[in-house]
């Protein structure tokens, strides 16, 4: 019996998204843009927490929101009445990820010229947003208490890429089995690099350190 035939792929399927996304952060980067890709599982409180630190720093630096969900504008709605600043709807058609092309079609309709700060609030999973470049400079992540503290054995392309992990809904830590210092660990395994922060979007507890580590970023990017 002839042996089964062997075909290796050399060049990654994600190869021109890849590129596309290089392309973006160039642009942002000339235009004094930075761009930051906030991704989560659906309820870990991504809206909530943006609201907090988005009027904690607009007195100091321009900020527009792009919201994006496979229906509806309820977040884009919330972000606009809460905080006053420009928030667009970003519709994916059924898919549950953005990529570099259709991030820079949201672009195409925020007013750069007068913005210093894009966040990205992407499709809520922890699967696929975590496979495509935005063409973000940072990825960010919230993790919610709720959701316990393996989340990052089981999902460890989502830690891996993630330059920040917001861990929130401190408040209800007494009433689950979540070990925070399991959870950093866990984290560092898959990215020792990464940046963890604790925080109570519904109080604000910790809120603050999130928002020190946006102006932090936004200005050595326009560096």
């Amino acid at each position: 019996m002839d042996q089964v035939k062997i075909i290796e792929i050399k060049k990654s399927v994600f190869a021109d998204n890849d590129k596309d996304a290089a392309d973006l952060r160039k642009e942002l980067k000339h235009k004094g843009v930075y761009l930051l890709n906030l991704m989560s599982s659906p309820g870990a409180g991504k809206t909530t927490t943006l609201i907090r630190t988005i009027n904690l720093i607009k007195d100091r630096i321009r900020v527009a929101v792009m919201e994006a969900d496979i229906d509806s504008d309820v977040d884009a709605v919330k972000i606009k009445e809460a905080t006053g600043i420009p928030s667009i709807q970003l519709h994916t058609g059924g898919m549950c990820h953005l990529d570099a092309e259709m991030t820079r079609q949201g672009l195409d309709n925020v007013a750069l010229e007068g913005t210093d700060l894009v966040i990205l609030e992407n499709v809520g999973n922890l699967v696929c947003p975590a496979e495509f470049d935005t063409g973000a400079v940072r990825n960010a992540m919230i993790l919610s208490v709720p959701e316990g503290h393996d989340k990052p054995l089981k999902y460890p392309l989502m830690f891996s890429v993630c330059d920040l992990v917001v861990i929130n809904k401190m408040d209800v830590l007494p009433y689950f089995d979540f070990d925070l210092d399991k959870c950093r660990e866990y984290i560092h395994m898959r990215n020792p690099k990464a940046t963890v922060i604790p925080i109570c979007a519904k109080t604000g507890e910790g809120v603050e350190a999130f928002a020190e580590w946006l102006l932090a970023e936004v200005e050595a990017w326009k560096r």
